[in-house]
């Protein structure tokens, strides 16, 4: 019950029409330290998703993935392109929590297995240790999709987040080890989820990450 869930939660964020941390993550989602940036400390360090300013210029996806889409689209009628890259925002932002959190169930629901035991991996090294992490996704300034292919049945989508994430380690009983949430460091990670659209199976998985 809990996994279908959790399937469903994550369909529902991706495409279904309503009709720095200081250590090594794996592959790209560690934020660059010479990126940091100082926040306005008027503004409250919030987890949750702040979208980018109304007006703020943005394609929905570049050029270069405009066939992919359309291929993705005929093969899926219900698949909504805008509807998708919102919901690729909520994804990163989960699979960025769960990873923080330590949390490998939710991991292992929103990822495929290379990718979830990367993050494992990492995570088990974290644990042994010591560490905590407190992270904070600050907000998302931009995600559009880059590259789109659909090669019978698996479609996957690229997408580029443009994003700031305060990062705090601390020891197991709370001494600050590194980082600030006076501090956030901007990031731009290039994730992408793929999904068979000849199954049954709702779920769009995260099988790739990499850096910008």
């Amino acid at each position: 019950m809990v996994a279908a869930f959790l399937g469903l939660r994550l369909y529902s964020v991706l495409g279904k029409r309503t009709g720095h941390e200081q250590e090594h993550m794996p592959r790209n989602i560690e934020p660059r330290a010479n990126e940091r940036r100082t926040l306005d400390d008027t503004k409250p360090h919030v987890p949750d998703v702040v979208p980018a300013p109304a007006g703020t210029p943005a394609m929905i996806y570049d050029s270069s993935a405009e066939a992919g889409m359309r291929d993705i689209l005929s093969a899926d009628r219900n698949f909504d392109v805008g509807r998708f890259v919102d919901g690729a925002q909520t994804a990163y932002a989960m699979i960025l929590e769960a990873f923080w959190n330590g949390d490998k169930e939710e991991l292992k629901s929103l990822c495929d297995d290379d990718v979830y035991e990367s993050f494992a991996e990492v995570i088990n090294a974290r644990e042994k240790r010591g560490e905590v992490l407190e992270n904070q996704l600050v907000r998302i300034d931009n995600a559009r999709i880059s590259a789109a292919e659909y090669n019978r049945p698996v479609a996957r989508i690229t997408v580029q987040f443009d994003a700031d994430i305060a990062a705090v380690v601390k020891d197991k009983k709370g001494k600050l080890i590194g980082g600030s949430l006076s501090d956030a460091v901007e990031t731009h990670d290039v994730w992408t989820f793929s999904r068979d659209l000849s199954s049954a199976d709702p779920n769009w998985l995260l099988d790739e990450t990499d850096e910008a």
